[in-house]
């Protein structure tokens, strides 16, 4: 479908202003959009499937609406797909003895995988590509900051009140955590090095040396090239450092990144 779609551009395209302009477009999005945002996906990706969660959660609508909140505010840190890997499965397991419990996934769907990510270009796709552009990598925060607080609000309070009708329901002991050990995190040292993912991005927004090369038509800017290098890295990082049984225990695999 995907390939259907680029062909239906680049067919007319390369017919009216010719193959040699239809390449060069080609290149620039892939050179200047795709593989620095492929590169930042992967390395959140990476990072935040090395970071888990283990211990006892009860699934009651105050421990889900907290899980749900501190989602929707690591999702412009993180982007929306590391929070939802970092929190997911937590709010799978603290909820697993609940009859009622789809409601949660929807709105972690909303919350942590939608509005949360609204405040900075690591939080959502179009974000990143319009920081690419040149667009202020604080401004969607300041612009934004308001409405998405007041969704965020107005979508927990509607979930506390359903998940609250919906618990009261529950047969005695429903949400009562299976594991009894401690709360604990593993794979910490993937949060130092998230925060190197939001300094090569903001460094590559302020550090404009005024170097570029041309590649197949294309002129890329030395800090896109080191920031995607550096996000590479980071990534890479994470594989090397964590532990095979944090990532075990979160059922990391690669399949979202392939798609």
């Amino acid at each position: 479908v995907a390939a259907l779609w680029a062909l239906g551009l680049l067919v007319p395209f390369a017919a009216t202003f010719g193959m040699a302009e239809a390449l060069d477009n080609v290149a620039h999005a892939i050179l200047l959009e795709y593989i620095p945002f492929v590169a930042m996906l992967f390395a959140l990706f990476t990072i935040a499937g090395g970071i888990c969660f283990r211990g006892a959660l009860a699934g009651t609508p105050a421990v889900n609406t907290g899980l749900l909140a501190l989602g929707a505010s690591l999702a412009s840190v993180m982007g929306t797909t590391g929070a939802a890997m970092l929190l997911i499965r937590p709010l799978l397991t603290a909820n697993e003895s609940r009859r009622h419990k789809v409601h949660s996934v929807v709105f972690f769907i909303l919350l942590v995988g939608n509005v949360g990510g609204a405040l900075s270009p690591l939080g959502d796709p179009p974000l990143f590509i319009g920081f690419l552009k040149g667009i202020d990598f604080f401004w969607t925060t300041r612009a934004l900051a308001m409405p998405t607080l007041f969704l965020v609000v107005a979508l927990l309070a509607v979930f506390f009140v359903l998940d609250w009708a919906l618990y009261r329901r529950e047969p005695e002991g429903a949400g009562a955590p299976s594991d009894t050990s401690p709360l604990s995190i593993e794979g910490v040292p993937n949060f130092l090095l998230l925060a190197g993912v939001i300094a090569a991005v903001l460094l590559s927004g302020v550090w404009r040396p005024g170097i570029a090369f041309a590649i197949a038509g294309a002129q890329v800017e030395l800090q896109d090239a080191l920031r995607s290098l550096a996000l590479l890295l980071l990534g890479g990082a994470s594989l090397a450092l964590t532990p095979a049984a944090v990532r075990e225990h979160n059922q990391f695999h690669w399949a979202p990144i392939v798609e």
